[in-house]
């Protein structure tokens, strides 16, 4: 499912809610992470790992822990990066070496509308304007949640190349569905502060893919070198 978002250079390993992954075992420098966590978080924590160490190998590169640095943000191996996401029933791992990217992030979340009142904390008037459109349209999709997903993606894109906060109004997203039958699409951020520098050019705009299936919505953000 994140597969598809993302270039070929990404390699990503997912685990749907019966897949063997969601017993995999924590590293003895994870464990303390999650300590005091109760038995849903940690058996989440543990499969999002899992997912990324598969994914490691499949990169070529030794399984290493996953261990959180500021802000949460996960320490990759030298010479990778990448994200994780997870929500009920699924959870995913992305990473790629950092020669082909300068940064990518994904995210997963259920499909369905987002809680009352927080709507108006994440959606921009212009961005809300926009969802009404696309609800009008095809109001079975959750279009909200979408963009909730993709400023979730942004931010895990953004992060890792600024160290700083990116609060939700302060990225403007636009969906646009893809032709035919899929509930699936592209997503263009637009950074309403100054962006990133990459490779000597400051980036004040990330695009990506969403896709919705199986109850779940995912989203997807790279940013390529310069």
């Amino acid at each position: 499912m994140i597969e598809e978002l993302l270039p070929e250079s990404v390699v990503a390993v997912e685990a749907h809610g019966d897949d063997p992954l969601w017993d995999a075992p924590l590293h003895p420098e994870e464990e303390p992470l999650v300590a005091r966590a109760v038995a849903k978080r940690r058996r989440e924590f543990a499969a999002v790992r899992g997912c990324a160490r598969r994914a490691m190998e499949k990169l070529g590169v030794a399984a290493h822990p996953v261990v959180n640095g500021d802000r949460g943000v996960p320490l990759w191996p030298a010479g990778l990066t990448g994200s994780m996401t997870h929500c009920d029933g699924y959870c995913a791992a992305a990473l790629v070496r950092v020669r082909d990217l300068a940064s990518l992030g994904i995210d997963a979340e259920p499909h369905g509308p987002l809680p009352q009142g927080v709507g108006p904390s994440v959606l921009l008037p212009a961005e809300a304007e926009r969802v009404a459109l696309l609800a009008a349209q095809r109001p079975a999709v959750h279009w909200d949640r979408i963009v909730f997903s993709a400023k979730e993606s942004v931010y895990k894109a953004w992060y890792p190349l600024t160290r700083k906060w990116l609060d939700f109004s302060e990225a403007d997203i636009t969906l646009r569905p893809d032709p035919g039958g899929r509930t699936a699409g592209t997503l263009h951020a637009e950074l309403l502060v100054p962006g990133p520098l990459v490779g000597g050019h400051r980036l004040q705009s990330f695009d990506g893919r969403w896709l919705v299936h199986g109850g779940v919505v995912a989203t997807a953000v790279t940013v390529p070198h310069a």
